[in-house]
């Protein structure tokens, strides 16, 4: 079923419309979400995985040539409704080849951070593409809860929202952080290291617990160090230095949920 006639958009031509600049500043600058308090979700992947999780849309936005053929449950999505000319479409993107529709969405308000939730801690992971992989791990292996310490990258940034495609609406996200908060948690902190610690599948793992994973170059800071409760390594018998942060991430996750949904 395609696009009621019924409800016309508003057609927007101009470069210089404030929507436009809005969302140009949200798909090129990766913190402009801090600032507006809105996302800008680009292609109907992650816009149909908001929906699935009960997210309302602010705004949907379409090229001319896809509003007609647009899907119903998208087109009916938001209140407001724009469209815009498909030239207009690399102002909008991040993408090299933009996508035909998106929505704007309200920034999550921050929530409180919950003591004895299966959580996932970023101690100053750079690499946005390393950050989404990670929360679609932590949404898959029933980590519900990111914790990003402060100096880690942008969690709603579009190359974040991108990797992570569509996990953002599966978890409760904090932000900017200090490892002090960590304090509050009531679960044991494990931490994985590339030569210090215990083998993994050697450990009987707790659940809940919040897994730590750290920079890419520097690893887990010292002030979170001191909190763990359990140190790590993930056995490598083919020899490498140290895997991708995003690749230990996944691999600790699952090892404490195997059993847990059985």
């Amino acid at each position: 079923m395609n696009a009621s006639p019924s409800a016309p958009p508003t057609l927007v031509t101009s470069r210089d419309n404030a929507l436009v600049k809005d969302l140009r500043k949200l798909s090129q600058d990766s913190t402009a979400y801090r600032k507006q308090g809105r996302v800008w979700l680009e292609g109907d992947h992650l816009c149909r995985a908001a929906l699935a999780r009960g997210r309302k849309p602010l705004i949907a936005v379409f090229s001319e040539s896809f509003w007609p053929l647009a899907p119903a449950e998208l087109a009916q999505a938001a209140i407001k409704t724009m469209v815009i000319p498909d030239a207009l479409l690399p102002e909008i993107s991040g993408l090299e080849s933009p996508a035909r529709m998106g929505f704007v969405m309200a920034l999550p308000a921050p929530g409180a951070l919950s003591p004895g939730a299966a959580s996932l801690i970023l101690d100053r992971v750079q690499d946005a593409g390393n950050v989404g992989s990670m929360l679609r791990s932590a949404a898959a292996f029933g980590f519900g809860q990111v914790i990003a310490l402060k100096g880690t990258a942008a969690l709603w940034s579009p190359k974040v929202l991108r990797a992570g495609m569509g996990a953002h609406f599966a978890l409760q996200l904090l932000e900017g952080l200090e490892p002090d908060a960590l304090g509050a948690l009531t679960v044991p902190i494990l931490v994985t290291s590339s030569h210090h610690g215990s083998l993994l599948h050697r450990q009987t793992l707790p659940m809940p617990c919040a897994w730590a994973m750290g920079h890419e170059g520097q690893g887990i800071g010292d002030p979170l160090m001191a909190r763990a409760s359990l140190k790590v390594r993930i056995g490598q018998p083919g020899g490498e230095e140290s895997l991708n942060v995003a690749a230990a991430a996944a691999i600790c996750l699952h090892a404490s949920s195997v059993g847990q949904s059985d």
